[in-house]
């Protein structure tokens, strides 16, 4: 596990989906996390998600939301959970892995043990990405096939060149972080700047490509040379 200057996010006991003491792993922050008791927005604007993002995850028994009198909070121990579960959704791990990450971790019997099966679930994930990667590469490779221009007779090019839209700066920092397969949140922390910036930023970047999301926007630029493949 990473031993670098970052706080880490160290979680003693914590009560399981059934009952069961959980240790969970150190994981590494860019801040200093909340203190308790955490109101909910409070919650959703330190994790970069929305109040419904944390009703789907309570009801997933991911993490639990108490009362104090008509306010939603949560607690140190869901701030610790929600820091694995924020971990492994920015590297696109499904909340059913997730869900078996911590019946996993509920095994757990120290915190070297922790840190050890959520480094395993870290490298199976890394190597699923390496799969998907390949086989996104050869697509991209048979559609660059299809849409090479062919010639006619005269030397002519049958198809026009495909247009290569101006980007500014920020615009091409942030599409090259999302053919890198950056979260949204991710890249609003690495340019340092605000979630609804990058969001926006997208949404430009999107449009100037004529694509209709940002995956799509990636494969456009890879295809149009803008970003590496």
């Amino acid at each position: 596990m990473s031993n670098g200057p970052h706080h880490l996010h160290t979680v003693a006991i914590q009560s399981g989906a059934a009952g069961r003491d959980i240790i969970l792993p150190d994981i590494a922050a860019a801040r200093e996390r909340p203190r308790e008791p955490v109101a909910i927005a409070d919650m959703a604007e330190f994790f970069g998600v929305t109040h419904r993002t944390l009703h789907f995850y309570e009801e997933k028994d991911l993490i639990r939301a108490s009362r104090i009198g008509l306010m939603r909070v949560y607690s140190e121990r869901d701030v610790s959970r929600m820091t694995l579960i924020n971990a492994c959704r920015e590297v696109g791990m499904p909340i059913s892995v997730i869900q078996d990450l911590f019946e996993t971790l509920s095994t757990a019997s120290s915190k070297t043990e922790a840190n050890l099966i959520f480094e395993e679930a870290m490298l199976a994930r890394q190597r699923e990405l390496a799969a998907n990667l390949s086989t996104l590469h050869r697509q991209l490779q048979q559609i660059n096939t299809l849409l090479t221009p062919e010639e006619d007779g005269g030397g002519t090019s049958a198809h026009v060149n495909r247009h290569r839209p101006e980007l500014d700066d920020i615009e091409h920092r942030c599409l090259q972080l999302m053919a890198e397969g950056y979260s949204p949140i991710r890249i609003a922390r690495t340019l340092e700047l605000r979630s609804d910036e990058i969001e926006m930023i997208e949404r430009q970047v999107a449009e100037k490509l004529g694509a209709q999301n940002r995956f799509q926007a990636v494969a456009k630029a890879v295809l149009l040379g803008i970003v590496a493949n």
